[in-house]
């Protein structure tokens, strides 16, 4: 079995908690023995899979196996073409060479108002890059972003492969059929 799950800004991607003021996927009700497929940081929103079939995790995560992960990052400030071409070949982060990924600028999209809103300042415009990556280091987006001085202020995964999260709202999640769960690994 494979599940979808949109999770929610502030929830762990893990079933136990680290402090008590910490929210868990404990909450929302998942089959029992089914565990994640890699992780989304507790500052971050979106598509995150989960399993009981242990082989997903190498085909989905080794970064040998190539298949993308697609986030929407909304970024302090309007970001450059420039920086745009620089995440596009690849920026250095805590001595590391990231690989070569894809980035646009996107027109900003409707997503609903996070449950905690981002920081906002009157002065500092914000805009939205849509990064993919086969890779998934630690924050790794996150610190892309900071590289070519655009931080981060939202990040949302929306697709891995050529599944894409859609219409399911956060909190919510679905078994995977099998047409969907082809698309995974597209």
């Amino acid at each position: 079995m494979i599940i979808v799950f949109h999770k929610p800004y502030n929830v762990l991607s893990q079933f136990t908690k680290e402090k008590p003021e910490h929210y868990t996927l404990a909450k929302f009700g998942f089959p029992k023995d089914i565990y994640p497929i890699g992780r989304l940081d507790l500052d971050s929103e979106g598509l995150l899979l989960l399993s009981d079939e242990k082989e997903w995790n190498d085909k989905l995560l080794n970064p040998l196996n190539t298949h993308e992960k697609t986030y929407h990052v909304q970024v302090e400030g309007i970001a450059t073409e420039q920086a745009i071409e620089k995440l596009r070949k690849g920026v250095s982060i805590q001595g590391y060479k990231t690989k070569p990924c894809k980035a646009i600028l996107l027109n900003e999209p409707d997503y609903p108002p996070r449950s905690v809103p981002i920081r906002f300042r009157k002065s500092i415009p914000t805009s939205w890059i849509e990064i993919s990556l086969v890779e998934g280091k630690n924050r790794q987006v996150r610190r892309m972003t900071a590289a070519v001085e655009f931080p981060t202020l939202r990040l949302i995964r929306v697709a891995i492969g050529k599944f894409q999260l859609r219409n399911l709202s956060p909190g919510k999640w679905k078994e995977l059929n099998a047409n969907e769960r082809k698309l995974l690994l597209l």
